[in-house]
């Protein structure tokens, strides 16, 4: 007799069931109403939960702290009738208890008290049958620094013999180190190739954080992302909803949140790298951020700003990397160099803005005269970069598809060497199409990105020798839009008719358009 469905889940979409071979109903379950956009997140969690295959199944979910991980798997749980672990920093002991603690709340029955890990997991995977039942363990690395061989049990557990192979538990591990939880499923790691379900949950995109903080003004917007990006948490929590009442409000804003000593964003960029488990000296990771915060984005550079060999920061550029505080983005168009951008905006305002007169802000004196006198670093190192990746990630957006040739397949900055005039050509964005054997790649789009300074055609004139210099050396560019964004600045008179068709002038307007 087929056992009863749980009358929370929704029955909406049919699937075909390769294990039994037969039509089978999937069930979705409606996103809560206080949940916040992450659509895509929510419909992939809600599938793994109720997917109907025998066997207890292992889901991955990871990302920075403050990006509302907890939030949206307690939804998850609270939606579906499942079970919802916050892990502590504890011994394995205390862990156990609570533990237990949770799953009798939850309707499973622990007699006794838990030997280890192993008799955990297998009392959960055997009281849990029949019908798919979620289990959200959240801040897993806290366990695993109590118990390291907890992902060597699980994957005894999940794998042949195991309890699993008769459970319907649907068991998710979610945690904010994102050194440790890289390396859950990475290379040798135990849980390699058990996971059914990965995904990274991160910052809300710039269109996206613009509703959530309720912004209309693009230009409002975009400043208002360059300080906290995409971080919910930012805006919830942190900000105590605290929101700039317009563009005139918005220095203001700044001198009672990020840099008002009593406010949590305050120290927030500072506890952020704290967090990180494998930082053992905080003054060369911070001299690394800094470094790239005021325009060093290559190794060179990087180590001739802080005063070392190259060598000697490799190890901090990879822990960063791991952190998920850098990245490494390949150059668009020289093979084999890269730059290194900071992926958390608070701290490249942090690094630009703060670190350099840090003491002077803790006394709180005087905030507004001291942000006036930053207020040009924050328009030149901060702004005017985080525009371009703003433009960036509007280039791969649904919104720009039809502004190229075919669907892009990379989106990246790059460098085009000028030989005539010994000189380097810089691509804020370049759009490439997929790469195809024996043919040329494809150059979709090139792009410049000015924030405050006005488009005219001599910004025109220099995409339009990189172009040439490209197809010099191999590149279809035939199809090549130039696409000139100006935040604020504008264009010159008669900009269009100066120019030519293949010239795309954007504003911000175009960009925050939905």
């Amino acid at each position: 007799m087929a056992a009863q469905r749980n009358p929370r889940l929704v029955p909406r979409v049919v699937r075909y069931d390769l294990v039994k071979r037969t039509l089978r109903r999937i069930p979705v379950t409606p996103k809560p109403e206080h949940v916040f956009g992450r659509d895509r997140e929510w419909e992939t969690l809600v599938r793994f939960a109720a997917r109907p295959q025998p066997g207890a199944m292992l889901g991955v979910v990871s990302g920075r702290r403050r990006q509302g991980k907890s939030f949206l798997l307690e939804g998850l749980t609270a939606a579906t009738d499942g079970i919802y672990f916050p892990a502590l920093q504890a011994t394995e002991a205390i862990s156990l208890r609570q533990f237990a603690d949770t799953l009798m709340r939850n309707g499973i029955r622990v007699s006794r008290p838990f030997l280890d890990w192993g008799d955990a997991v297998s009392h959960l995977f055997e009281a849990i049958r029949d019908e798919p039942r979620v289990v959200v363990i959240d801040e897993f690395p806290f366990l695993m620094r109590a118990t390291p061989s907890l992902p060597s049990i699980l994957q005894r557990e999940l794998g042949p013999g195991g309890s699993g192979q008769s459970s319907s538990a649907r068991l998710i591990l979610c945690g904010s180190s994102m050194a440790m939880m890289g390396k859950l499923l990475a290379g040798q790691a135990p849980l390699r190739g058990r996971a059914s379900m990965e995904f990274v949950l991160g910052p809300f995109d710039y269109r996206d954080a613009a509703s959530f903080w309720n912004v209309a003004d693009p230009r409002l917007a975009a400043q208002l992302h360059a300080v906290v990006g995409g971080t919910p948490a930012y805006r919830r929590e942190l900000a105590g909803f605290d929101v700039p009442d317009g563009l005139d409000d918005f220095d203001a804003w700044v001198t009672r949140t990020v840099l008002n000593p009593q406010s949590p964003l305050f120290r927030e960029a500072r506890y952020l790298l704290a967090e990180e488990t494998e930082i053992r000296d905080p003054g060369i990771y911070h001299s690394v951020l800094a470094a790239v915060a005021q325009g060093n984005t290559t190794s060179g550079g990087i180590a001739n700003f802080v005063g070392r060999k190259t060598a000697e920061i490799a190890h901090p550029l990879n822990v960063l990397e791991d952190s998920a505080l850098l990245t490494r983005e390949p150059d668009a168009f020289r093979n084999g160099r890269s730059t290194y951008r900071i992926a958390e905006p608070l701290v490249t305002f942090y690094q630009s803005v703060m670190w350099p007169i840090y003491a002077r802000l803790e006394t709180g004196a005087d905030t507004a005269s001291i942000w006036a006198d930053r207020r040009a670093t924050f328009d030149k190192q901060v702004l005017g970069p985080h525009f371009e990746a703003i433009c960036r990630s509007f280039a791969v957006s649904t919104s720009a598809r039809e502004l190229f040739a075919e669907l892009p397949a990379e989106v990246r900055s790059g460098v085009v060497n000028d030989p005539r005039t010994k000189s380097q050509i810089q691509i804020d964005v370049a759009v490439l199409g997929p790469p195809r054997t024996d043919q040329p790649r494809q150059v979709l789009a090139m792009g410049e990105c000015k924030w405050g300074e006005r488009i005219g055609p001599g910004h025109v004139d220099r995409l339009n020798r990189a172009r040439d210099l490209l197809e010099a050396r191999g590149y279809d560019v035939s199809r090549t839009a130039l696409l000139c964004f100006s935040a604020t600045g504008g264009f010159t008179k008669g900009f269009d008719a100066d120019t030519g068709p293949n010239v795309i002038p954007l504003t911000l307007d175009d960009l925050y358009r939905s």
